[in-house]
């Protein structure tokens, strides 16, 4: 996130939420939102279903799934059109608006109309809420980010913010919202195949000199392979042995029966985590980890702000925390850097390699979290990105214009509906660990494929039927349930449900810059049992 909870809640003018249901992701910065609405926020709503905080906005814009960047340019082509923009901003703090206007000018917003499914006038109508709106804050998940045009659509939301000069300000901001407690930390301390820790570039001398001289190892100089490409190495024979930290790809993952044909190949699977899931169903090794509660350690919440976690109770039976488990490994292995005495240790190395994090110590988290960058320790930390100058060798932010692309897979005769992905209140990912819980069990136990009210008027459907939905990956059965929030032609599931694997339909074609498979747009067939 650019910017912090607080400061979107409490000085917004406006939310513009997409690809994002917040109220059941989020909750906790739902209730935010819902709270700064009924002081006068105003509220844009941009998804495929009419979520339960579309029922607070000003406009819902029931786009078509994949089709976000052209609902965004076509936004944008208003506010230019229009004169809308902030054109001190743009000045003084960007580079390349003349390209930019002249390709989002020739945009025809009747045909971005046609592409969405969202009449032209509710764009426009947008469009003004968001530009008149000072500061006006953008909200999004992996709603608009898992699609093979997810890179396009997060530098179309960028585009939208800096063409109205919210960026660097209080209340504004592009910030996407993270699915799990320390998503962001992992990614800061260098859980990504193209970076070391603090998003310093393998590909960049210094930093792989810097790091290579800590870790007493050579370090490759080109960029790893992303999860996203690994089972598909290893049905090549190109990978022999994969570790699975917390992750449960066999439920997680796009075209779920090559996933399990990838595991079934390779020679060496270990999984670490804190239950059994269908993943160690393929392990060679399991290593039993423990929970939040039971380990010291800091966490990196969604607005970058670095917190202490404190031991409250003992893990149970052999399990041990992440940091003890990866210790011990690293040292039979003959590593160097992998005898740290304690968590603290390891922070204070972060610190030493990674200038974001150089001025975070265990004594300043004591009273409190800060948010990165914080690059010495008497510096209070940096809530609000991007204030002063942009990660730019001039400093200002670039404008980017992009296209629309389809999705991978359009509807057909063969395949005439569109599958879209998400999640409910109730549980999370694969439900590795809510759906142990038996009280959210008896609110929410049984997956069921959400209908429009035409489509199950058309194919003869009652709440409770089963169905068999098919896609080019495979098949799976399901109940179905009509609803009201949703257009003609669009299913949704969640994939909490191993044993109502969405993700056996889920198309893996990459976004070719991110590699993030298009979970959310596959085209489907629905036939009743």
């Amino acid at each position: 996130m650019t910017n912090s909870i607080d400061d979107i809640a409490d000085e917004a003018k406006a939310f513009f939420i997409i690809g994002s249901n917040t109220t059941e992701t989020h909750p906790v910065i739902g209730y935010r939102i819902r709270r700064a609405i009924k002081n006068g926020t105003k509220l844009i709503v941009a998804d495929p279903r009419r979520i339960k905080i579309a029922e607070s906005a000003d406009v819902f814009l029931q786009l078509k799934p994949g089709t976000n960047a052209a609902l965004l340019q076509g936004m944008a082509k208003v506010i230019l059109d229009e004169k809308l923009y902030n054109e001190v901003f743009i000045k003084n703090r960007t580079e390349g608006f003349e390209e930019y206007a002249k390709k989002i000018g020739a945009i025809d917003l009747n045909e971005m109309a046609d592409i969405t499914g969202v009449p032209a006038e509710k764009i426009a109508e947008a469009a003004r809420i968001y530009a008149g709106s000072e500061p006006a804050a953008i909200l999004y998940t992996m709603g608009i980010t898992q699609h093979t045009s997810g890179t396009d659509n997060v530098l179309a939301l960028a585009g939208l913010a800096t063409l109205t000069g919210n960026l660097g300000k209080r209340g504004g901001g592009v910030n996407p919202l993270r699915g799990q407690n320390n998503v962001q930390g992992a990614c800061d301390v260098g859980a990504l195949p193209n970076v070391f820790p603090g998003y310093q570039p393998v590909s960049s001398p210094e930093a792989n000199k810097k790091f290579s001289e800590a870790y007493g190892a050579e370090i490759p100089d080109q960029p790893g392979m992303p999860m996203t490409k690994m089972f598909k190495a290893a049905l090549e024979g190109k990978i022999k042995g994969i570790y699975v930290m917390g992750e449960n790809p066999v439920v997680s993952e796009p075209d779920i029966c090559k996933i399990k044909d990838a595991m079934e190949k390779l020679e060496l699977v270990i999984v670490q985590d804190l239950f059994f899931t269908e993943t160690a169903d393929y392990a060679d090794v399991v290593l039993p980890a423990a929970s939040f509660a039971e380990k010291d350690g800091t966490f990196v919440n969604t607005e970058r702000r670095i917190q202490r976690g404190r031991k409250a109770i003992n893990p149970p039976g052999e399990a041990k925390s992440d940091f003890k488990i990866l210790s011990e490994l690293g040292q039979k292995l003959g590593l160097k850097g992998f005898n740290f005495s304690s968590p603290a240790e390891a922070l204070q190395e972060i610190g030493e390699l990674n200038p974001k994090w150089k001025g975070v110590t265990y004594e300043r988290l004591e009273e409190g979290g800060i948010c990165w960058p914080c690059p010495e320790e008497n510096h209070p930390g940096t809530p609000i990105l991007y204030g002063e100058k942009f990660l730019t060798g001039s400093g200002k932010a670039q404008f980017k214009a992009v296209e629309y692309k389809p999705p991978a897979e359009v509807p057909d005769a063969e395949y005439p509906l569109i599958l879209t992905t998400g999640r409910s209140l109730y549980h999370y990912h694969t439900g590795t660990m809510t759906r142990r819980s038996d009280g959210l069990s008896d609110l929410y136990d049984v997956e069921k494929a959400l209908i429009s009210l035409e489509d199950a008027k058309n194919l003869g459907l009652s709440e409770n039927d089963r169905v068999i939905l098919s896609s080019r990956r495979g098949e799976v059965e399901a109940e179905v349930k009509p609803v009201s929030d949703l257009k003609e032609g669009t299913v949704f599931m969640t994939f909490h449900f191993a044993e109502t694997c969405a993700n056996q339909l889920t198309n893996s074609e990459l976004d070719p810059v991110a590699n993030i498979p298009e979970l959310k747009v596959c085209t489907v067939k629905m036939e009743k049992v």
